[in-house]
């Protein structure tokens, strides 16, 4: 069957949200785990926003993300010539129903019977080809008014992912009908359903019309239906983004779409995906899809690795060099400001050690030293008691927000490219080597009216150096939350 023939127009739904712990250091709250390169020189989000790009008849992608997480996402779109059909932004996570419920919804107001084809953008799917001959499998049912999800040969006994039963052995490019969804299994059941041969890994992947999907909400979880419809009919645009009405939505319940439809549903179907696939869920997860088998270690980055097995080395620091002797199945992960060292049989854990960081307010639990913002990003590089000193690179076109600050004191020094400064009621461009200074209190701004990134090394000086410290006056990226004070 060929995919051109019988592909309609299919929306791809990318579902990007999480809370980047079980891949901790290098996925935190604050940049979890699909904004990072771990499968491939670019990362999962942009992978799974690539994977239908220039199929025929695919429209442009539909995202579902949170408020903390819009310009990155708009970002990595953009570096890839992604355009969005819309980023919805969640006022807060509700898990994957209601965030899917939202999606259908926006869709079905212009697309009744278009396709949705919802994907999480934290997974590793690396054969492109492969994955489209199972969407084009499922195009059929789905038009028939299908719920269809995709499954994962198992080739071990997971004990960290849903499974799905089937009535018969599945044939790979064939829609089945589902059983049965079953929970996370101990591992004696986990062994029993691998050997049985009917049972296939949840992928989380579901390919369905919005008016069918809208329907099985209104079916099986018509508490969200309400709610949900009127966040989404209250939606208002800020720049490129579209909010969902917050008041509604704090009625939502926080509920999964297995929970909430497919348990449910008497219309679901399975086309086995016949290509490999991981959610990278841990660090083993990591160290198998990098080609880690058996004995085998796997080393990132600038790593010397001797007389290692079954290992995972990584390091993300270009200023760090990880060297590992004589380790046997661990996991060694190091960025600049955190070090994980774990025995690979304990990699679950991992998420509980973030716990225990959070708990103690360590900072590390949940943000990085690189604070990424819509301009650009910022790293601070020495912090003591009344002087901070951080790198800043403001991307070209881009510019902070007119402010002042009520605690400290600027001092700003260009590396390279050209800035523009405003002070008070003076502006000048500043070039490599010069430098500025920003009194307390000063109005002031930052930005680039070049073609090239500026870099430039800043000293704060005063008694707090808080990122609260900041009025603002006017800002470009209409940050929601934080107020813009009269000038």
């Amino acid at each position: 069957m060929e995919f051109s023939q019988v592909m309609p127009e299919i929306f791809p739904v990318l579902l990007c949200g999480g809370s980047g712990t079980r891949l901790w250091p290098v996925s935190r709250k604050s940049f979890p785990k699909q904004f990072v390169p771990l499968a491939g020189p670019g990362t999962l989000f942009q992978a799974a926003a690539g994977r239908m790009q220039g199929a025929p008849d695919v429209g442009r992608p539909l995202v579902l993300t949170n408020s903390d997480f819009r310009f990155i996402v708009a970002e990595q779109l953009a570096a890839d010539g992604i355009r969005p059909g819309a980023i919805l932004i969640e006022p807060e996570a509700r898990n994957t129903g209601p965030a899917i419920l939202a999606a259908a919804l926006h869709l079905a107001a212009e697309h009744p019977d278009a396709l949705m084809l919802v994907m999480p953008t934290d997974h590793s799917i690396p054969d492109v080809e492969a994955f489209r001959a199972a969407v084009s499998a499922g195009v059929p049912r789905a038009r028939d008014g299908q719920i269809v999800t995709f499954g994962i040969r198992p080739d071990r006994p997971e004990t960290g992912y849903g499974w799905i039963e089937l009535g018969a052995v599945p044939v790979d490019g064939e829609a089945q009908k589902v059983a049965r969804f079953v929970e996370k299994p101990p591992l004696d059941k986990a062994r029993a359903m691998l050997a049985e041969g009917r049972y296939l890994w949840n992928a989380g992947i579901f390919l369905m019309s919005a008016r069918v999907l809208v329907a099985a909400f209104a079916a099986h979880a018509p508490d969200l239906t309400g709610p949900v419809t009127e966040a989404v009919a209250g939606a208002r645009t800020d720049l490129e983004f579209l909010r969902l009405a917050e008041g509604p939505w704090a009625a939502v319940r926080d509920v999964s779409i297995d929970y909430a439809v497919m348990e449910k549903a008497a219309n679901v179907e399975v086309v086995p995906l016949g290509a490999a696939w991981s959610d990278l869920g841990d660090w083993n997860a990591v160290w198998r899809e990098h080609g880690g088998r058996g004995a085998g270690t796997v080393a990132q980055g600038a790593v010397t690795a001797i007389d290692c097995k079954g290992s995972l080395l990584r390091s993300d620091g270009a200023a760090q060099h990880v060297v590992g002797i004589g380790l046997q199945d661990m996991i060694v992960v190091a960025t600049p400001d955190a070090v994980l060292v774990a025995d690979r049989s304990r990699a679950q854990d991992v998420k509980t050690a973030v716990a225990q960081l959070k708990a103690r307010s360590v900072r590390q639990a949940e943000v990085f030293p690189r604070d990424h913002r819509p301009w650009g990003w910022f790293e601070t590089l020495a912090l003591a008691d009344r002087f901070q000193v951080k790198r800043i690179v403001v991307k070209p076109g881009a510019a902070l927000s007119l402010q002042s600050h009520v605690h400290r004191a600027e001092h700003w020094i260009v590396v390279s490219g050209t800035a523009q400064v405003t002070v008070g009621d003076e502006v000048k461009l500043l070039s490599e080597n010069q430098s500025v200074y920003v009194p307390l209190g000063a109005i002031h701004r930052l930005a680039n009216p070049g073609k090239v990134p500026v870099v430039l090394i800043e000293v704060q000086t005063g008694a707090y150096l808080g990122e609260d410290d900041i009025i603002r006056y006017e800002d470009i990226y209409a940050r929601s939350g934080e107020k813009v004070a009269p000038r």
